[in-house]
């Protein structure tokens, strides 16, 4: 019963978007609704992309046809959304308002299509999804193949980005995060246990020493990690956090990974980004015993609405695949 009205409220939201759609988007010329949708898809691809060559990549065709989409939309419309200079694009406050809606009204869309397969057998549609860049390479490529072999109508779009995103603004279905949401109205999910290891080359320790305890950090160079606060990141055990020579910034774990080991000095990383290098040599595990607790990956998706079948069955998987020991763990522990 309760599923059944929940279709019945899908199917009332599908019939709703034609008519915000129509009301925004209203035309006298011949142009039928789905080509509506995708001048809005366009347009909205372009605003979240900051540019048109980002559309034309996101939405995969040529940049003169998302060019002639949203021009086409602001013909129909009789006024000007975007303003296009040399230096990039900004929104008229006409552009504005129908971004904020049709973020709303292709999230809606989805839902609908989402109800109205929910009695098939198979899972279907699109998911969009945000992950760090590093996450992405080395956690979630290797598995999504074998994911897509057992679910081929599920389309996956995952966009990198170390920033952490509003998924509900930007129109996302979920994210991967590292880390734990406190007063947060997103929905959270435990995929893996995440730990990390202080490393440096074998030519950097040999030159400057090993450190036998944090303190002795301070007395080191170091790279950091940009996304995050110094202290955070020069954290270990019980909460001590250290200060060091730090004179190279980076805003990606695999950047951080190569400088350390070309002896840019001391870093700290997860051992996803670090493990290979570790068992090639190319960097060695320092203060081991004094390394932070491990933290958690989640899986993370808005509260206001039911995950649909697509998003429970994906983030089932990557719990499944996953788990407490994680392969990059389990690769680690059984060349010991």
């Amino acid at each position: 019963m309760g599923q059944l009205l929940e279709l019945r409220q899908g199917l009332s939201r599908a019939c709703s978007i034609s008519y915000d759609i129509d009301a925004i988007v209203r035309s006298h010329g011949s142009k039928n609704m789905s080509d509506r949708f995708e001048e809005l898809r366009t347009f909205v691809a372009v605003v979240k992309g900051k540019g048109f060559n980002a559309a034309a990549t996101k939405l995969g065709i040529v940049r003169s046809a998302v060019s002639k989409r949203v021009s086409d939309l602001e013909d129909r419309l009789g006024i000007r959304l975007i303003n296009r200079t040399t230096r990039g694009i900004s929104l008229t406050e006409a552009g504005a308002v129908l971004f904020d809606r049709g973020l709303t009204l292709l999230a809606d869309l989805q839902d609908a299509e989402d109800l109205a397969t929910m009695g098939s057998n198979a899972p279907v549609g699109r998911i969009r999804m945000s992950a760090p860049v590093s996450l992405t390479v080395h956690c979630l490529a290797p598995v999504i193949g074998e994911f897509l072999e057992q679910h081929p109508r599920i389309h996956l779009e995952i966009e990198e980005d170390d920033r952490l995103v509003d998924i509900i603004d930007e129109g996302f279905d979920m994210a991967v995060r590292i880390t734990s949401l406190k007063n947060s109205t997103l929905i959270q999910r435990r995929l893996a246990t995440v730990r990390h290891v202080c490393c440096a080359s074998p030519a950097y320790l040999r030159k400057h020493g090993r450190p036998k305890t944090p303190a002795d950090v301070r007395h080191h160079r170091g790279i950091v990690y940009g996304n995050v606060e110094p202290r955070q990141y020069w954290m270990f055990r019980d909460g001590q956090s250290v200060e060091t020579q730090s004179s190279l910034m980076f805003n990606n774990g695999d950047a951080i990974r190569e400088a350390a080991i070309a002896g840019g000095g001391l870093v700290i990383l997860p051992t996803f980004i670090a493990h290979r290098a570790i068992e090639r040599g190319e960097l060695e595990i320092v203060l081991k015993s004094f390394m932070r607790e491990p933290m958690a990956m989640f899986a993370v998706y808005p509260s206001s609405r039911n995950p649909p079948a697509k998003l429970r069955v994906f983030i089932d998987f990557l719990v499944r695949r996953f788990g407490n020991e994680p392969f990059w763990e389990r690769e680690n522990s059984s060349k010991k």
